[in-house]
């Protein structure tokens, strides 16, 4: 198992299990949450090894996928950041990857990689 870890946010579970399993399937480790603000704290207690967020734009609870993008942004400027939504999210932050929903399994992948 590599030391690249993905933080993957997505409320759906069918969904958060596919791309999770995915993901460790190309040797990630993934650490998964269901809202925002879970993954915000996941965010600020998380060091270097935090390479990739990997968030949808609609979530559970008062953040988006922007918003957590944002914050993590803040945090960790180096950071691949990947933001999914079936529709159209406007501004995101830079260096933000948007991958519009239904997408190629590569494509999540690409993304992640940066």
């Amino acid at each position: 198992m590599s030391n690249f870890v993905t933080l993957l946010v997505e409320d759906d579970p069918l969904q958060r299990e596919i791309m999770s399993d995915l993901l460790r399937d190309e040797g990630f480790e993934v650490v998964e949450c269901a809202t925002g603000e879970a993954a915000e704290l996941i965010v600020a207690s998380t060091g270097p090894e935090l390479q990739a967020v990997v968030t949808d734009h609609n979530l559970a609870g008062n953040m988006t996928g922007l918003d957590l993008a944002d914050y993590a942004r803040e945090r960790h400027p180096l950071l691949n950041i990947v933001v999914m939504s079936g529709k159209e999210v406007g501004r995101l932050p830079p260096r933000t990857v948007f991958l519009q929903k239904p997408f190629a399994p590569r494509e999540l992948l690409d993304a992640v990689r940066g």
